[in-house]
């Protein structure tokens, strides 16, 4: 165990005309020092994911954790990024610093408001997150990036129209019980898999439905020691962590193996102890629904090139042998770039603490994974979480 999860909070994802990352950054930080029971003298260290890249003026933004509570004046306050994985390299960094012996105490904060900036801009700010020499001019910007990935993946391995439907409308139908979710709508198989004008294609062969939303939202927890921990109101254990960081070009890779996230999967795995089979759900990276498709093999879950079977045959669906996005997964939840993966860890720490929304809540779960990704499988993020003993 190298930490533990003993508050957290999570604003609804969505778009929110009257909120600031300022002021979303206050209410998650108050509301997950309350839910922790603790006060913000007791804070030790603050690290705060945020993205950016163009989407909010204000940047430099470590310190606005320090405006929900004059008490959080002069701790030490980092922000990260690392793309879309950004909220967990925040989370992994807090770990770090209780792993060192530098903070018995860390909150966590990830942030990102995206909506305020024209479509256009939008586009270009999530370019940023590709290599720009070989991908600058993708028309469909990032939703671009992965349509060629899909279309490597259709041309090696047949037409995976049907899978990429069926996930679509599995985290669709999943975001419908989570209150934090952007998009509560169970649009079904058949809207997900027809073109129409509500579901036109983005970056053939992903239509609308394949792709993850855009986003305003935040989402905060408190780590702790061992010690500490026990002395909280609960507590979830983080079993163990593992960051690949792969080339940024994908002419550097096999971008249809997505090896860097086999990297980190097996050695989160191997440190854990475990083996994919023993988890009780996963909370994966599915900016679009071929990079879940391509994860389910990437994880061990199926052979490559035999993902489809993965959601065809029902492991995971919410009833299945191993759930995949109980929460509706960044399709239905929502990508706010710099809070998913603080998001990922809270959902998956409210299942395993038994606190779920209703309709949510994966029975009996003990075991959870989290793979969060930056880029097309650049910055690559695994954590095993478990309920505190």
């Amino acid at each position: 165990m190298t930490a533990s999860i003993v508050g957290w909070a999570h604003t609804p994802f969505g778009k929110f005309d009257t909120e600031t990352v300022e002021s979303l950054v206050v209410k998650v930080a108050t509301d997950a020092l309350a839910d922790a029971g603790i006060s913000a003298a007791d804070v030790d260290e603050i690290v705060l994911g945020h993205f950016n890249a163009g989407f909010s003026p204000q940047d430099f933004t470590a310190s606005l954790v320090l405006q929900a509570d004059p008490q959080l004046r002069f701790k030490p306050a980092t922000r990260v990024e690392n793309a879309c994985a950004t909220g967990s390299a925040a989370v992994h960094q807090g770990i770090r610093a209780i792993a060192a012996g530098a903070a018995k105490i860390v909150l966590v904060v990830g942030v990102e408001q995206m909506t305020r900036a024209p479509a256009a801009e939008i586009g270009r700010n999530l370019l940023r997150a590709s290599y720009l020499p070989e991908d600058g001019d993708t028309p469909g910007g990032f939703a671009g990036v992965f349509g060629k990935i899909a279309q490597g993946y259709f041309q090696k391995y047949g037409d995976q129209s049907d899978a990429l439907a069926m996930i679509a409308a599995k985290n669709h139908k999943n975001g419908v019980a989570n209150p934090y979710a952007q998009m509560r709508k169970d649009y079904g198989y058949e809207f997900c898999r027809s073109e129409s004008e509500k579901n036109p294609f983005v970056a053939r062969p992903l239509k609308r439905t394949d792709c993850s939303l855009v986003s305003d939202g935040a989402a905060a927890l408190v780590l702790t020691d061992a010690e500490t921990a026990k002395t909280m109101g609960k507590a979830v254990n983080i079993r163990a962590t593992a960051h690949a960081q792969d080339f940024l070009p994908m002419s550097k890779r096999d971008i249809l193996l997505f090896e860097g996230c086999t990297v980190a999967w097996q050695r989160a795995l191997q440190s854990a102890g475990v083996q994919l089979s023993d988890l009780s759900f996963v909370e994966t990276h599915d900016c679009f629904t071929v990079a879940e498709l391509i994860e389910y093999e990437a994880m061990g879950l199926t052979p490559r090139g035999q993902g489809a079977r993965a959601i065809k045959e029902g492991w995971t669906q919410k009833d299945g042998k191993l759930p995949v996005n109980p929460s509706g997964g960044l399709k239905a939840k929502g990508h706010p770039i710099g809070a998913t993966g603080v998001s990922m860890h809270v959902m998956s720490a409210m299942q395993l603490a038994g606190q779920a929304p209703e309709g949510m809540q994966i029975k009996n779960a003990k075991l959870a994974g989290i793979f969060n990704m930056g880029g097309a499988a650049v910055a690559n993020y695994v954590s095993v979480l478990e309920p505190a003993k």
